[in-house]
């Protein structure tokens, strides 16, 4: 496959920016090689500068759950930047949203629109602390929060990828109130809980670790969390960037039947379009300026760009019968892939669910980061590569979650159960 075209562009890419790119995994330093430059995407698939095309199981990192150029979703943008793309001024559209997203998340009462899933974090941590009037924080090694400085220690995603413990830059004050537990494991917050008792102002997780790989939490888990936390009078926030309308219609959290105090949103909600939003318990809401003292601003926050196309996209999904398609889709490439290593005897580990899928080259489970870590990256690299000859792109990183479109059908399945094949036999 050539890609001449993609490699010119990447070396002057190199040239004006960091790494060649603006988002460190993009830049193919785990699996090596140059990245593809792509032009347009269409339903499941991606054509590249060269060409090329690709059935697409990155879908920008999740936002795209109806797929490339939907239709409804290219008209709702088109419409709205008709009418201005910013007016720096409340809008329509970011009601309508705001009201759609506190009727299908169970923990969200009151919701605030942002711009990015590190910015709805990062707002929603520093309301937590003013709520509770205690500094510390629990995080999980290997999920990831955003870049945020005091988010960074042990993450996941492009952290875990680049093999950076931390990160320079970040002052050590940044930090020193962030407590790491591991993730599945009940026992190491309940520790921490209790050695830092009356100082945790809340627990931070993703409740399907999607940021190390696709790590699912054990039976209980959750509940355990939420239980310790209201024990400890601490406050349980979930980070649904990824899983929120990816796990199914109400989050993670009605998945598993575990409400939090706050919850944050992005990808999905913005039908493509750079968006974020955290909301939750109204009494804690209300801390939230101009009605409280906690303060957070945003420029282009609640934009009727991203606010329309994220109507479109969850108007979309409400459609009958489109969450069974997503988790048919879904469950169809784990298979597929599960199914063609064990034919060809090499060990793998599979994880689905919802709309998103993920898959380690390792001999046993892996439920937290010190097992997602050991998988054999060597292998996930020559895989990549393999798949990508065939036309289909995966993430360039074995710390990263795979996702699904309702633009996946029967044919894309099939497809990609012939390039596993034809890459676990080479």
């Amino acid at each position: 496959m050539n890609t001449d075209t993609s490699r010119k562009l990447f070396e002057r890419a190199v040239e004006l920016m960091p790494g060649g790119v603006n988002s460190p995994v993009r830049a193919y330093r785990a699996v090596g090689g140059h990245p593809l430059f792509f032009q347009r995407g269409q339903g499941a698939h991606l054509v590249d500068a060269d060409g090329n095309t690709y059935i697409d199981y990155v879908l920008s990192w999740g936002p795209l759950i109806l797929g490339h150029a939907n239709p409804a979703v290219v008209r709702a943008i088109g419409e709205a930047a008709r009418d201005g793309t910013s007016f720096g001024a409340p809008c329509t559209a970011e009601i309508e949203l705001a009201d759609r997203l506190c009727q299908a998340m169970p923990s969200l009462e009151r919701v605030r629109m942002v711009n990015s899933g590190t910015e709805a974090v990062m707002s929603a941590i520093r309301l937590g602390r003013a709520f509770t009037g205690r500094s510390r924080i629990i995080k999980f090694a290997g999920c990831y929060h955003g870049h945020a400085d005091a988010l960074l220690a042990q993450a996941g995603s492009g952290v875990a990828t680049l093999s950076l413990p931390d990160s320079p830059g970040v002052p050590a004050g940044s930090v020193q109130d962030t407590l790491i537990a591991r993730y599945n494991d009940i026992a190491s917050v309940e520790s921490l809980l209790d050695e830092y008792r009356g100082e945790v102002a809340l627990v931070i997780v993703e409740p399907v670790a999607g940021n190390m790989g696709v790590v699912l939490p054990r039976p209980g888990f959750l509940q355990a969390l939420r239980e310790l936390t209201q024990a400890h009078d601490a406050l349980l926030l979930f980070d649904e960037v990824l899983t929120g309308f990816r796990v199914g219609p109400g989050g993670a959290q009605a998945h598993y039947g575990v409400t939090p105090d706050l919850t944050t949103l992005g990808k999905v909600i913005g039908g493509g379009l750079p968006v974020g939003a955290f909301g939750g318990r109204r009494d804690i809401m209300a801390m939230l300026a101009p009605e409280g003292p906690v303060y957070q601003a945003g420029t282009l926050s609640g934009n009727p760009l991203a606010m329309r196309a994220g109507l479109a996209t969850l108007r979309a999904l409400e459609a009958p019968g489109t969450w069974d398609l997503l988790e048919r889709a879904a469950t169809a490439a784990r298979d597929a892939i599960a199914e063609e290593a064990a034919a060809h005897g090499v060990p793998v580990q599979t994880a689905q669910v919802g709309s998103i899928f993920g898959f380690f080259f390792a001999d046993g489970p892996v439920a937290d980061w010190d097992h997602a870590r050991t998988c054999d990256r060597t292998r996930y690299a020559a895989f990549f590569h393999a798949m990508l000859a065939q036309g289909v792109y995966l993430a360039p990183s074995p710390f990263e979650a795979a996702f699904v479109s309702t633009a996946h059908g029967e044919a894309e399945a099939e497809r990609l159960r012939g390039a596993v094949r034809v890459a676990l036999a080479g």
